[in-house]
């Protein structure tokens, strides 16, 4: 069984900074992609930044050159630096690992969530 737990949110001022961690646990995968989502109160989930197993990144326009989102393959862990944060980054935070199974099926995994908050 395969579970993600992501850590370190918080409440934060603007401007100010945070960073995200996510850790996969279980085996018998290999992860294709990582990626952070986040779903505001009252808005639909949205694509944050997305890293790749080749180390392509992809970054909301909202929030490029801002966050930084790393990834280590190897421990099952991704990482999402965030910088000069707004109020409208509030919202909970999600990591999500596109992985394969060994029987070559593709299959998404989902952590639990952690908030973020900005105050203004």
């Amino acid at each position: 069984q395969v579970r993600l737990v992501e850590s370190g949110g918080g409440l934060v001022q603007a401007g100010g900074s945070l960073r995200l961690s996510c850790a996969a646990s279980g085996g018998g995968f290999s992860i294709n992609a990582m990626a952070w989502y986040r779903q505001a109160p009252g808005k639909q989930r949205e694509l944050v930044a997305q890293i790749t197993s080749g180390g392509r990144t992809d970054y909301a326009e909202s929030v490029k050159g801002r966050f930084t989102i790393s990834g280590d393959i190897a421990k099952k862990m991704v990482y999402m630096e965030m910088n000069s944060l707004k109020p409208e980054d509030t919202g909970v935070y999600y990591c999500k690992f596109a992985t394969r199974n060994l029987p070559g099926n593709f299959r998404d995994y989902w952590g639990q969530g952690t908030q973020v908050t900005v105050s203004s």
